[in-house]
């Protein structure tokens, strides 16, 4: 019900076309939805390392893909974050329309070097205008017991973008499912900035390791916190 209340402002934002306000919409819908999670479900948000936060400056954050939580998320954790997702979330009924008016970085998986190119293009231009990118080098949504396996993708964004990465890593598949979301808290834990211009492929085993082994260090989901944000 919360997202069918979006519909009414495509068209105002439509005619406007300015990809600001259609983020601040984003940002205002996604609060929402968290919002209701917390009341409703109990369900928090903990951030670990927020030194490491790259917010003053476009960095590339790299983050573990557990469900769809994160996609949602990262919304509100990093105002006018650009994230990198897969084409077919366009087809989703006015989530879609935002997602594509945004604009974020919707690639065709099957697409290959064509696809990775303009996958870069794309992130270039978006972070000359100041906003960071958000990559699941996965590519897909991994379960929260299985190994992390990043996909070339993360290499050539660092290789051509020239911009430093956060790994971010999180537990958020616990709770929120596809077949149902409960309570508890997730964390959200970011590390410190890789610098860029270090041999990419060197830099990417060394993100998947961490991640492969800081999202099972984390907190249990299930231990709620009242300080938790």
């Amino acid at each position: 019900m919360w997202t069918a209340l979006q519909a009414p402002m495509i068209p105002i934002l439509a005619l406007a076309r300015r990809p600001r306000l259609v983020r601040a919409a984003v940002r205002v819908w996604t609060g929402g939805v968290f919002a209701l999670a917390r009341g409703i479900l109990r369900l928090r948000v903990r951030e670990q390392g927020l030194e490491n936060k790259h917010l003053d400056s476009p960095c590339i954050y790299v983050c573990n893909h557990q469900s769809t939580w994160e996609t949602l998320a990262f919304n509100q954790l990093v105002p006018d974050v650009c994230i990198i997702a897969k084409r077919e979330l366009r087809r989703i009924p006015i989530f879609g329309w935002f997602l594509e008016h945004s604009p974020m970085i919707l690639i065709d998986r099957s697409g290959g070097g064509r696809a990775l190119a303009g996958m870069i293009t794309q992130a270039r231009e978006e972070a000359a205008k100041g906003r960071s990118i958000l990559i699941f080098p996965e590519g897909t949504r991994v379960g929260v017991t299985d190994r992390c396996e990043f996909q070339p993708g993360l290499i050539a964004l660092y290789r051509k973008l020239g911009l430093p990465i956060v790994p971010v890593a999180h537990n958020a598949g616990h709770v929120w499912r596809r077949d149902v979301k409960t309570g508890g808290t997730i964390t959200v834990a970011y590390f410190p900035a890789i610098p860029p211009g270090l041999p990419g492929a060197e830099v990417s085993a060394q993100v998947e390791e961490l991640l492969n082994v800081e999202k099972d260090r984390l907190p249990p989901c299930t231990a709620l916190s009242d300080n938790a944000k």
